[in-house]
């Protein structure tokens, strides 16, 4: 796992530009009071820091003791964030609208009520054209104060006034108790990864069975936030059919509105990498070519660029969906190529990725090579996983130690594998994790060192022959979909390699290759 500094001002400090940081010392130098020059002194030595260590911190910056370094640290915190302000990204709706709400509420202090008047309609034009209610909200009850209603000459307009702020009032309602049932989905998925068995599905199942999730309004935030709840249900469950129609619900919204994608950026990144999952999940590898060629377009944009975030999760998205490419084309040997890249970015962004992310990366990089025969580094990588004391994704804790198991018979341990199974079969019982599938495979695994290499082959065609027939099995397709078992199996009685078993299921007995334009989070 990536390190991280868990100083709030290091960590600010860190994430600065430099265009950034020169506009913080001409904005501090415009107050020339020792605590300001202090403050950038403290700066320059933290800038200069790889790791922070405050003893060392403290004899860099002499001028400041031990008691005043709080005090100080707090001060440049906020001389950062204000002079970031002063930089705000005209692009940034929320940053306008804050600024005209503040007009508007500077003006009508001063009693110039029909100047704030002119600025809230501007307001509302903006906020209404981007979907911003809680900022018309406060424009709202603004306009219905007394005085500024009677001296305007509203009076008339109050049952109107009224209407408008009962109808944005439910709106807001709405999209808050949306945004909430889709955090709970999602924390659901986090903690338990896709439904075990039944009472996972009526769990689930149970949520969604909601008035709010019927009787839906058409505001942006509205379908968007019901799209991605639809999203996480049918991806919790395995319906990938599902799954992939409200993810392209979920993009559309956006592209039939364009601003909106760079009000709500994130929210877009996040839609395209849902959609280029799904297409992963239905193994359709052209319409994920496809898409991978698009976003990386958009990676490119200014949109993208300019913003630390919007880059840092449009990479993350971008890199994690060249690898599911990767794993459908049956390219690992060319999909290793990307793990220095990914090392660096994990350093990178370090800290700036949940620990759930830099999981699912290292699980990716261990099937990658052991997609490619390499099954000493899959060890490695998923030992990071298996070593970590973590309550998230039990379901990936649980695959990543079957293949673990498996890479380790691959490699001929057979001691080692004795004990392995045992202590991994007790996890895997102990989180409820075990299906049919993984009970047929560690039947397997039990007897494996019995046979010799003549009479292995019978055993696997037995052992695929029964996992095929949990394929269609959407409980048991759960398996199926963190470990091409299936390919695994073909290739050991066929003898040849899992690369050119995926790639002949794909194109029949002509394996074409595909080129696939690696790209750095440079």
């Amino acid at each position: 796992m990536p390190s991280r500094s868990t100083d709030a001002l290091f960590q600010l400090i860190k994430s600065l530009e430099k265009s950034e940081k020169r506009n913080l010392k001409l904005f501090v130098n415009r107050n020339s009071g020792s605590e300001s020059l202090k403050s950038i002194l403290l700066f320059d030595a933290l800038d200069k820091m790889t790791e922070y260590d405050e003893a060392l911190l403290l004899k860099k910056v002499p001028s400041v003791s031990k008691q005043q370094l709080s005090n100080t640290k707090a001060l440049l915190y906020r001389q950062i964030l204000s002079s970031l302000r002063v930089l705000k990204d005209d692009r940034n709706v929320d940053m306008q609208l804050h600024e005209m709400m503040d007009n508007a509420r500077l003006l009508y202090n001063k009693g110039l009520y029909h100047q704030t008047l002119k600025v809230l309609e501007r307001l509302k034009e903006l906020a209404r054209t981007h979907h911003q209610y809680t900022y018309l909200q406060q424009g709202l009850f603004l306009r219905k104060d007394r005085g500024a209603v009677y001296h305007a000459g509203l009076t008339s307009r109050a049952d109107e006034l009224t209407a408008e702020a009962n109808e944005v009032g439910k709106t807001i309602n709405n999209i808050n108790n949306l945004s909430n049932l889709n955090l709970k989905l999602y924390s659901w998925y986090i903690r338990n990864g896709h439904a075990r068995n039944q009472n996972d599905m009526k769990t689930v199942q149970a949520l969604m069975d909601h008035d709010l999730v019927k009787n839906t309004g058409d505001s942006f935030y509205e379908k968007v936030y019901l799209y991605q709840c639809y999203v996480w249900y049918a991806y919790i469950k395995l319906d990938f059919l599902m799954y992939y129609r409200y993810c392209q619900k979920w993009v559309d919204v956006f592209e039939q509105c364009p601003k909106m994608i760079e009000t709500e950026t994130a929210m877009y990144v996040k839609g395209m990498h849902n959609l280029m999952s799904a297409h992963f999940n239905l193994l359709n590898h052209e319409k994920l070519a496809s898409c991978i060629k698009k976003f990386k377009h958009f990676a490119q944009t200014e949109l993208v660029q300019d913003n630390d975030n919007n880059r840092i999760v449009t990479y993350v998205y971008l890199y994690t969906a060249v690898i599911n490419l990767h794993f459908l084309e049956g390219t690992f040997h060319k999909g290793i190529k990307m793990v220095p890249f990914l090392e660096e970015m994990l350093v990178k962004y370090g800290r700036y990725l949940d620990r759930h992310r830099v999981m699912v990366f290292y699980y990716k990089i261990a099937c990658l090579y052991f997609g490619s025969g390499d099954n000493s580094n899959a060890i490695d990588y998923l030992n990071r996983i298996i070593n970590q004391k973590d309550d998230l994704r039990t379901d990936l804790q649980c695959y990543s130690r079957l293949l673990h198991l498996i890479a380790h018979y691959e490699l001929g341990n057979y001691n080692l594998l004795e004990y392995l199974i045992k202590s991994v079969y007790r996890y895997m019982a102990k989180m409820e994790n075990l299906s049919k599938v993984e009970e047929e495979m560690f039947s397997f695994l039990r007897r494996a060192f019995k046979f010799n290499e003549k009479t292995i082959k019978p055993e696997f065609e037995k052992l695929l022959n029964k996992l095929k027939k949990y394929q269609h099995n959407r409980l048991e397709a759960r398996a199926f979909a963190y470990l091409d078992v299936i390919s695994w199996l073909e290739s050991k009685i066929s003898g040849i390699h899992v690369e050119d078993v995926i790639r002949k299921n794909i194109y029949g007995n002509e394996c074409k290759k595909y080129k696939l334009d690696y790209i750095c989070c440079s």
